[in-house]
């Protein structure tokens, strides 16, 4: 079993978070001189923006329940302002509830993305890596967490959240084979991955996350580690082995360019 814990402005515990698919887009045209014959060349960035475009056309087919969300940057957008950019750069995350829903909106956003190019006479290249399993935190798990927190802050709340967090972490690869649980602390302030986040309160984000964390250690492995052992017992795998885990995350990897043209174009 494992936890980890995770600086926020207040102590709290939700059901989970959501997984994600890592993606690379590469749209690729035909340069050409951008003044004086465009007519000559295959726009790749306009292809990505229709495949942006596309993608946004869509999400309204996504379930709320699978909680899918889609937030594309252009990492490289072109060479020189003058020539019709031949090659665009695209990385995002496909992040959902669940595989199943992570594969689903997946399969369309390829669809997308595809379609976009087929329309401009370009070709895209679409490079899917497996990132992080949905977090599902265990029941067992949380109750040591509030436990360990009601034992040494009596006065402060503890909210338990039964929504996911559309964040990511490892932490969901490891909820696939083991009980884990990811909290939160508090002591900071701020929007999270904000230019404004920040540690406000040292003791509260550092000295009492370490208090917190022994104590749920000692709940955990006290009495012979009598808890512990219980929440094992209680616990049903998503995969049954750490083996069959890696081998469902390698299948997730896809690579190639999604278009073939004939001869005749």
């Amino acid at each position: 079993m494992a936890f980890v814990v995770h600086s926020s402005s207040n102590m709290a515990v939700q059901g989970g978070s959501v997984g994600l698919l890592g993606k690379r887009i590469i749209y690729k045209g035909t340069s050409a001189h951008a003044g004086g014959a465009p007519w000559s060349g295959h726009n790749a960035l306009y292809a990505a923006t229709c495949g942006i475009n596309a993608v946004n056309a869509i999400r309204e087919t996504f379930r709320d329940t699978d909680t899918i969300r889609f937030h594309p940057i252009i990492t490289h957008g072109g060479e020189i302002v003058n020539a019709i950019p031949e090659r665009v750069d695209i990385e995002t995350y496909v992040r959902g509830h669940s595989f199943d829903a992570i594969l689903s909106a997946n399969k369309r956003i390829n669809q997308a993305l595809a379609g976009a190019a087929l329309s401009l006479c370009t070709n895209v290249e679409i490079i899917d890596i497996p990132g992080y399993a949905p977090l599902v935190n265990d029941p067992g798990m949380i109750e040591v967490c509030r436990d360990a927190a009601e034992m040494l802050f009596p006065d402060r709340p503890f909210p338990v959240h039964t929504d996911f967090s559309t964040g990511s972490t490892d932490m969901g690869d490891l909820s696939c084979i083991m009980p884990v649980v990811h909290p939160y602390s508090g002591g900071c302030k701020g929007k999270g991955h904000g230019n404004d986040f920040c540690v406000e309160d040292p003791e509260a984000s550092c000295v009492d996350c370490a208090k917190w964390q022994l104590t749920m250690l000692l709940l955990l492995l006290g009495d012979g580690a009598a808890r512990a052992k219980k929440i094992l017992a209680d616990f049903t795998p998503l995969f049954p082995s750490a083996k069959e885990y890696l081998e469902f995350m390698d299948s997730l990897n896809r690579h190639g360019d999604r278009i073939v043209y004939n001869g005749d174009g």
